[in-house]
């Protein structure tokens, strides 16, 4: 555990406990000291691997884009491709892995341009969005047992009316899409 350091304000961990351990996420009970000595003794934490999101342009210029069943909103939802940041696997290696897997997309020119914290008072993880330029069909889908989701290619005018109507959800993919569409396209 680290030691309390003024200048960050660093809180000080008295005591911690696992309450739940998974490959996705793990909960984490923690009893913290303040900088100005008050004690929270039940300070909830959630440790999840890092995630990636892709806006992957095709080399006709249009946009990859999935729906899929999300059960924490009971909806179906557009997004970006996404998945998980495997233990010991570089944040840009699990972009291309997961743009293959789900879309049987590959190739282009890849550069990182956006990491977030879905939540950093709570959640550990940090959310990279990379953007791939002239990715095209490569190979087939190899989805994970869990996955039912559906790939559309889309003109990007109509990415981005799905974005300004709301239709996209997932907020770690609608920062990334504004950035894309409002200060990055055209560049």
């Amino acid at each position: 555990m680290e030691q309390n350091t003024s200048t960050e304000k660093r809180w000080k961990i008295l005591k911690s406990e696992y309450i739940s351990r998974r490959p996705w996420m793990t909960a984490r009970k923690d009893c913290v000291e303040l900088p100005d000595g008050r004690v929270n003794p039940e300070y909830w934490v959630l440790e999840y691997p890092d995630w990636v999101n892709v806006i992957a342009i095709t080399k006709d210029g249009r946009m990859l884009m999935e729906r899929q069943y999300r059960h924490g909103l009971g909806r179906t939802c557009y997004e970006l491709p996404c998945g998980v940041v495997e233990e010991g696997e570089a944040p840009l290696l699990a972009a291309q892995r997961e743009l293959m897997e789900e879309t049987g997309f590959g190739g282009g020119e890849w550069k990182e341009i956006m990491t977030l914290s879905a939540n950093s008072s709570a959640m550990t993880n940090l959310s990279h969005t990379f953007l791939a330029i002239g990715v095209e069909k490569i190979g087939e889908q190899s989805l994970d047992d869990t996955e039912d989701l559906e790939v559309y290619i889309m003109e990007q005018e109509e990415v981005k009316k799905l974005l300004l109507d709301n239709q996209i959800m997932q907020a770690l993919m609608v920062g990334p899409l504004y950035k894309y569409f409002f200060e990055l396209k055209g560049k």
